[in-house]
């Protein structure tokens, strides 16, 4: 007998969102950080098994339909995953190179004690650009400063808010960012077109920072050494060949983002000229990383491997200074899977609510509420940082609002940039004001500093959702699809 597809109610369509969270807070709670490698995956998949149930029994839609929503949903992934499979071997050829050795370096020669709070935050924001990780800055050169900006009488709670501002821009803007590309595959744009649109609001957000920290320095009253930030300097200078033609690297790449070039070549070509640089530049690292001992091979054959194991898998380089071995550290492609498994796992759980319809009853729902562009960023701001304070995790913060809002900003004659930069806005930076969150309470642990301690002092994180909402009502910044792209569209929907 033949069933009559139904339409889904707002109740019913919220069901798998309800158990999503519920099994997500259960989740964090036995897990906690470990979750993203692998429970929150397995979670996302009973939770599209549930939805499934619901379609297949409820609204009775065939198996076959919601299997090819789900197909359709991972394959427009696969430019992110590519992408993001590049950028880990990227960051290890860039590593094996001295790039980011050197962009750490030099970043580290701007701290003086008088412009510390400022220095701390810039700082932060390179190292974080360079490794595409504020989980990683935070955790080592964050660490190092917190130490220093005691010593120079400083109170942790400002030290640590410096430090998570710095290094939470740095992850918003750098291509080798997880959710830097996350964000933008969500809503349905490239990675470049994200950034130079996120600039829009990210960079005021930023000065507004970094005055205030310069402000708040100069009328600070401290003393005290820099010898921690000297010691890290000193130490990569001994491992590596420091020099300013290590910039041509990233420069190159940056002359392709400008050239509009796209992501997977421009990445491409920056992580093979990373591996030719660390064979010219740093000859004696690569033989390290690819020196089997007892063995003996051709510098040719060493460096053929040495390039290959940065890009593919995780590589460490080891020095005199702990700090230094945390940050001189990635993981290559191999890095990426959890990333991409979560990638997966959640584009098949919107799949499925999409090809269901459940998504579009929300999605309607909050359309009948929201009037204007500014309504209509400010409700995908707050539900971004809902989703923050009830899943607890930054990635689900942007999946499924990325997915809610998709069509939604579509048929308002926005383009997906300016989805994918209100997600970064909203989500990417308020996870760490969170307690509970898993950035909250990761870097809450690392730095030893209290969530509720720091969290007023992380002046980029609190003013980055406000600034995108502000853009939004006052229509600044916003790129709207001309008549003819949305009668182009209008012809595809209907083809």
């Amino acid at each position: 007998m033949q069933h009559t597809r139904k339409e889904p109610t707002v109740i019913l369509a919220l069901l798998p969102i309800v158990f999503l969270i519920g099994l997500l807070a259960m989740n964090i709670k036995i897990f906690g950080t470990d979750g993203l490698s692998g429970s929150n995956q397995l979670v996302l998949v009973l939770s599209s098994a549930f939805a499934a149930a619901i379609a297949v029994y409820s609204l009775k839609i065939r198996w076959e339909h919601l299997l090819d929503g789900m197909v359709k949903s991972i394959s427009s992934a696969m430019s992110s995953i590519l992408i993001l499979m590049l950028i880990g071997a990227l960051a290890g050829t860039w590593l094996l190179s001295g790039i980011v050795p050197a962009m750490i370096y030099y970043g580290l020669q701007v701290l003086s004690p008088s412009i510390f709070l400022l220095a701390a935050c810039f700082v932060c924001g390179v190292v974080s650009v360079a490794t595409g990780s504020s989980w990683t800055t935070v955790a080592t050169v964050g660490v190092a400063l917190l130490g220093i900006g005691k010593a120079l009488g400083f109170g942790e709670g400002v030290i640590a808010g410096a430090i998570i501002s710095g290094a939470y821009f740095g992850d918003k803007m750098s291509p080798l960012s997880d959710t830097t590309n996350l964000a933008p595959a969500m809503a349905g744009t490239d990675l470049f077109t994200h950034i130079r649109h996120m600039a829009k609001t990210t960079v005021p957000s930023m000065t507004i920072t970094l005055i205030i920290f310069g402000v708040m320095g100069i009328y600070a009253d401290g003393d005290g050494s820099v010898n921690q930030v000297k010691e890290i300097s000193a130490v990569i200078l001994e491992q590596f060949n420091i020099s300013g033609w290590l910039f041509i690297v990233p420069l190159v790449v940056l002359i392709l983002i400008l050239k509009k070039v796209a992501a997977v070549p421009a990445l491409l070509i920056g992580a093979l000229l990373g591996g030719v640089f660390a064979i010219i530049f740093q000859p004696e690292v690569v033989k390290m990383i690819a020196s089997v001992p007892g063995e003996s091979f051709s510098f040719a054959y060493l460096s053929f491997k040495g390039v290959m194991m940065a890009m593919y898998g995780e590589i460490s380089i080891v020095t005199s200074n702990d700090v230094v071995n945390e940050l001189l550290t990635t993981r290559g492609m191999a890095g990426m899977m959890n990333t991409i498994w979560l990638i997966v796992c959640a584009m098949a759980f919107g799949g499925i609510m999409e090809e269901s319809g459940m998504l579009r009853v929300l999605a309607e729902a909050v359309i009948r509420k929201v009037h204007s562009v500014g309504s209509l960023i400010a409700s995908t701001a707050a539900t971004c940082v809902f989703f923050n304070v009830t899943t607890s995790d930054q990635y689900l913060a942007i999946l499924v609002p990325g997915r809610m809002y998709a069509n939604v900003y579509k048929k308002r004659g926005l383009k997906p940039e300016n989805l994918s930069r209100t997600l970064e806005d909203s989500a990417t930076v308020t996870s760490v004001l969170v307690p509970w969150n898993t950035c909250g309470a990761t870097q809450a642990t690392v730095l030893g500093v209290a969530t509720l301690t720091f969290a007023p002092y992380c002046f980029f994180n609190i003013i980055s959702p406000f600034m995108t909402v502000l853009f939004g009502y006052l229509k600044l910044g916003i790129n709207f699809y001309t008549e003819e792209e949305m009668l182009e569209m209008k012809k595809e929907l209907v083809a």
